[in-house]
């Protein structure tokens, strides 16, 4: 099963500094059907303006994963972790037992990611953060581990739960495989471009809930950016 959500049809929220679209319910958007996608919580694709962000606010028990596709966020918390991350890179949060933290658009430019929560399989450890960069160019034309709850992906930034964030750079025609295994869920929302599914077409910030598939295979229809969270 594949089921498209254009990104027409998900929640939405302006705020002004910040335009956040809302793949799963979150703040003031409910939806009952689309609370979760197995331990996928959140997936939010914001459009931050410059020199904005969010202050200081607290989270435990979540992974949160910040996908930076334009601009960069700085990330500052209350154990001392500050870092920039900048476009087609990744940071990770750990909220654990808690963890108070802000995120800021401190460029002179609009700055564009994709933040994902997802529910912790490991709890009551301590909170941590961590940040890596991806270059596009080592993805081209594959699939690449980002972050992982599997000690065998040992280039990717760990996560506390049994879930991978995949991700590829794919030129209009190629195609790629991921094994899913079809007792687990899969979210797969193209950054740009245009893809097909196992067939099912999607356009830009869509999304795609695929669940009792063992293969998917990705064919991009143009120049795209994929992003994938492969989770029970």
């Amino acid at each position: 099963m594949i089921e498209l959500r254009p990104f027409s049809g998900i929640g939405r929220a302006n705020h002004g500094w910040l335009d956040a679209a809302h793949h799963f319910s979150f703040a003031d958007y409910y939806n009952p059907a689309r609370m979760a996608w197995g331990n996928l919580r959140v997936w939010n694709d914001d459009t931050i303006a410059a020199k904005s962000g969010f202050p200081p606010h607290p989270h435990r028990d979540m992974e949160i994963i910040t996908y930076v596709r334009e601009g960069a966020i700085t990330h500052r918390d209350n154990l001392g972790n500050q870092g920039r991350t900048a476009a087609g890179d990744v940071q990770v949060m750990s909220a654990g037992t808690g963890i108070t933290h802000a995120e800021y658009n401190l460029e002179d430019e609009t700055t564009r990611i994709f933040q994902i929560w997802i529910m912790p399989t490991r709890q009551g450890e301590q909170p941590s953060w961590g940040a890596r960069q991806f270059p596009k160019a080592e993805r081209a034309g594959e699939l690449v581990v980002l972050a992982s709850g599997y000690a065998e992906d040992k280039d990717a930034l760990p996560i506390r739960t049994d879930a991978r964030l995949v991700a590829a750079t794919l030129h209009a025609g190629q195609s790629v495989d991921y094994v899913l295994g079809a007792e687990r869920k899969g979210y797969l929302v193209p950054a740009t471009g245009k893809v097909a599914v196992n067939g099912v077409e999607a356009n830009a910030r869509d999304g795609l809930a695929i669940a009792d598939v063992d293969t998917v295979t990705i064919t991009a229809l143009e120049d795209s950016e994929i992003v994938l969270v492969d989770t029970l």
